[in-house]
């Protein structure tokens, strides 16, 4: 009989559950998609009892076409930076915050830069309104009805396990990216509780993502058919999954996952903050740490445009032309802060930026100047993190974007660097049922997975191509300073 393990991957565009074998593959997956909600302007909520009937329901239905295999465990993967208002018998009080939630903006500018920097190095999490310290603050100043009666905060992840083990735990990373817990200690950080008004009590227990969660309630293992010695590993958040799924995890490997937003991390020994504050630094284990920064502007630039542009055919069809389009996109600059942008700017009132424009220009220079600022900006941050942890030696990437030839060739020639895609865009997935593997003591070590994951290709630089994109980026470099005054 085959074994498997499952990683399930609370996202923020869906709830998945992904069996893999041992060696990566993908053997079978269920997934349901999660709506958003706009209440008002810079609000952006999800129902978490929605969601967790949704988890509820993708395992019941991988553990239905896995029934004949041999399931060893469960680990979970989640989406960072949720909060939600919970009562005492784990029933959600509000809705769920998201990472994109705007609504503490205004807090965040007028907050003193100096108890800013401070919450920065004590907590690895730049002061934005994605942090759950700042919703909590936010909650605090507007009397949030939610927030005076809840008897406990949690991420989405939390909210399930409590209601399914009556537990309550979060794992280092979750809780690192809630700008809540020190990243020296591993423990809560009572003098950033009082800013946010929250007693330790209201929080859960900090534990390993190799903790092993017992005591699923009767009735729900009967209706998931939850197999009896299936264990479930709490895992950690999806960007250091992301990186181990992908064999990320040595000093100087980087894993850049690009979709509708992106990110460029790297894992290395202890915990570590970038003193410009444009990188975040959270815990996975005890002695390691993700550090990297996440762009609100990945494929959605690209999508804008599209949209802007009134195109109704193809992404294949749109992107046509600008292959054959010169490096630079002919004079052209695109500083991609359409969404607003966390790194490197950290300001959700950024805005984006065509330079350079001429009665010449036409789709395809545009369409390759929003390819190679979203590019730029990746590797803006990217430099950030060479600040703390050397040169790159190498870099996987994955994602929606991943699958543009186009888009991957311009990364592979603006860092310089052979560029690996993964043949799966679930990662995060199956860096969560590694974790699992680890936690039964199934495989040895997080390092072991580098021998157990599939590679689609390699992409080769084109140096020539490098050393011109050098003085396109230093353009864009000055441009996106100069124009920051204005946000």
């Amino acid at each position: 009989m085959r074994e498997l393990v499952i990683g399930l991957d609370l996202g923020t565009t869906s709830v998945k559950a992904v069996a893999f074998d041992l060696k990566g593959n993908v053997i079978k997956e269920s997934e349901q998609l999660i709506e958003t909600i706009y209440p008002q302007d810079s609000f952006v909520e999800q129902n978490p009892a929605v969601i967790e009937q949704q988890t509820r329901g993708v395992l019941t239905d991988i553990f239905k076409k896995t029934k004949n295999e041999k399931v060893l465990a469960v680990g979970i993967s989640c989406a960072m930076h949720s909060l939600i208002c919970v009562g005492e018998n784990g029933e959600a009080l509000s809705n769920m915050l998201i990472w994109s939630d705007g609504r503490s903006s205004s807090l965040v500018e007028r907050m003193d830069p100096v108890l800013k920097k401070d919450i920065y190095t004590k907590t690895g999490t730049p002061v934005h309104p994605m942090s759950p310290l700042l919703k909590l603050m936010w909650m605090k100043e507007y009397n949030y009805r939610p927030y005076q009666e809840a008897k406990y905060f949690m991420s989405m992840k939390e909210y399930f396990i409590y209601k399914w083990f009556g537990k309550r735990v979060i794992d280092y990373s979750m809780a690192s990216a809630t700008g809540l817990m020190n990243i020296k200690s591993l423990s809560w950080d009572e003098e950033v509780l009082q800013y946010a008004g929250v007693k330790i009590e209201q929080l859960s227990r900090i534990v390993a993502p190799t903790e092993i969660i017992v005591g699923l309630k009767e009735e729900l293992a009967e209706e998931m058919n939850w197999p009896k010695d299936v264990k479930l590993v709490i895992g950690a958040a999806d960007g250091q999954l992301a990186n181990l799924g992908n064999g990320a995890i040595k000093p100087g490997e980087v894993a850049v996952s690009v979709g509708t937003s992106g990110a460029i991390r790297q894992l290395i020994e202890g915990q570590h903050v970038n003193q410009n504050g444009e990188t975040f630094s959270y815990a996975f284990t005890a002695d390691t740490s993700i550090i990297g920064g996440p762009t609100n502007n990945g494929g959605i630039a690209l999508q804008w445009l599209k949209e802007m542009m009134e195109f109704e055919g193809s992404h294949e069809e749109f992107l046509k032309g600008a292959e054959d389009t010169a490096i630079g996109a002919d004079g052209l600059l695109f500083i991609p802060y359409v969404n607003g942008e966390r790194a490197p700017v950290w300001n959700q009132k950024a805005r984006g930026n065509f330079y350079g424009l001429s009665v010449t220009h036409r789709r395809p220079q545009l369409v390759r100047a929003v390819l190679e600022g979203i590019v730029f900006n990746l590797y803006q941050i990217g430099q950030s993190l060479e600040a703390i942890a050397g040169k790159p030696t190498s870099i996987s990437v994955n994602g929606g974007l991943s699958k543009s030839t186009l888009w991957v060739q311009i990364m592979a020639d603006v860092f310089g660097k052979e560029i690996q895609l993964a043949d799966t865009h679930h990662g995060a997935a199956w860096g969560a049922g590694w974790t699992a593997l680890v936690a039964i003591n199934k495989v040895a070590s997080f390092e072991q997975i580098k021998e157990n994951i599939p590679v689609d290709q390699v992409i080769q630089p084109n140096l020539d191509n490098h050393e011109k994109y050098k003085k396109v980026f230093a353009r864009y470099q000055q441009l996106a300073k100069d124009i920051e005054k204005y946000f």
